[in-house]
């Protein structure tokens, strides 16, 4: 049954993703994130890649999301915690996500981070339905909102309302 919630959850994020190209035209200058099992393997085994900068949103702990951003890129925003990464807190990132989710019902996923003409610029780490607005404010420099806050909580409060019942 939760494999199915899942599934039923990706299949959401990706009509989501499909109205995000369409309406594209009329958002100039955004990208956004797309479901990618590359960047979900690359998470998944802890596999740092030189040519990202490394930043999370959240908890030190088990973050809202991770995301590593080409170092061609500027990231415009003072709400990302940058993060020197390494193997061994990557996994301890991951790790910790992965039980949190997996406590609230939920699985982690990766995520090409796309500019406005579709270019993967980066990778992105968090629950399914953690959504995110990509901007670009030049050809260098990007905008990239955090999850809300309570990304977690929101879970947790839908996680016990099923579990009592």
């Amino acid at each position: 049954m939760q494999k199915r919630k899942g599934y039923i959850y990706l299949m959401y994020a990706l009509i989501f993703v499909v109205f995000l190209g369409c309406a594209g035209k009329y958002f100039k200058n955004y990208g956004g994130i797309v479901p990618n099992q590359d960047a979900t393997t690359a998470f998944e085994k802890y596999q740092v890649d030189p040519n990202l900068n490394y930043y999370y949103s959240g908890s030190g702990v088990y973050p809202n999301a991770v995301m590593g951003l080409n170092k061609a890129y500027t990231l415009d925003s003072d709400l990302w915690k940058k993060v020197d990464m390494t193997p061994q807190l990557f996994r301890e990132f991951v790790t910790n996500m992965q039980t949190k989710a997996l406590t609230l019902g939920q699985n982690q996923y990766g995520f090409a981070i796309l500019d406005e003409k579709g270019k993967r610029i980066g990778v992105w780490y968090s629950l399914l339905l953690v959504r995110t607005v990509v901007q670009m404010k030049d050809n260098k420099t990007v905008i990239i909102h955090t999850p809300d806050i309570d990304t977690y909580l929101k879970f947790e409060d839908e996680h016990s309302d099923t579990s009592t019942k």
